[in-house]
């Protein structure tokens, strides 16, 4: 995580690509061999968020998700660990004059929040830059209320020769730290004290969606 708070270049590079349909979606093609658009469809619904539900979005980058978000929403936080990316997103925020979104840097290995605060956490291209992933997601799921819902994505190994050795390169100068397998994304969202584990994936890309139980985790 620390290359994240510190790089410009990558971080730059990656929100260019990510914010821009076009070329996220070949880059994903290329890279992870998935069709981007099943992420860009997640982050167009969430503009349906029903008033008054708070959302954690973590990491949120340079507010890749705010494209469809409506003027007026209100109780979005948004967290990262990177100043830039909080410049972009706050940037980004502004343009789209979504001024009810509260901005915050932190690491997810210790969310800033009382248990129980929101009603739905979004993590999206963020487990596989954690050092501690299943820390991380028992955090997600301390914050969340009992039956809220997580959902997100990671990038995973184990989907092709291709795929795995980017995901080499990417650990090898920093930009990747811990990368599990979907059987292991799978353990640490049980582990965390996640039901109703939704778990697939399109090339080396996973995608998720679980709730908080209502006992926590074991």
């Amino acid at each position: 995580m620390n290359h994240w708070r510190r790089a410009r270049l990558t971080a730059m590079v990656y929100d260019f690509g990510i914010t821009h349909e076009p070329i996220g979606r070949l880059g994903g093609r290329v890279l992870w061999g998935t069709d981007m658009r099943r992420f860009y469809r997640d982050l167009d619904r969430l503009h349906k968020a029903a008033d008054g539900e708070r959302i954690l979005d973590v990491p949120c980058g340079g507010g890749t998700a705010f494209r469809r978000l409506k003027p007026g929403a209100g109780g979005y936080v948004a967290l990262d660990l990177s100043p830039l990316m909080l410049r972009m997103a706050k940037e980004r925020a502004r343009r789209r004059g979504l001024h009810g979104i509260r901005l915050l840097q932190a690491d997810v290995t210790g969310l800033p929040f009382g248990d129980g605060e929101f009603d739905r956490c979004l993590s999206y291209f963020g487990l596989h830059c954690f050092a501690d992933p299943a820390t991380a997601l028992a955090e997600m799921a301390r914050v969340l209320r009992p039956a809220g819902r997580l959902r997100g994505n990671a990038i995973v190994r184990g989907s092709g020769l291709r795929q795995d050795t980017w995901i080499r390169v990417m650990r090898r100068i920093g930009a990747f730290a811990t990368v599990g397998t979907t059987g292991d994304l799978s353990r640490w969202l049980e582990e965390a004290g996640f039901d109703r584990v939704e778990l697939d994936h399109d090339g080396a890309v996973a995608y998720f969606s679980a709730c908080r139980a209502p006992t926590g985790p074991a």
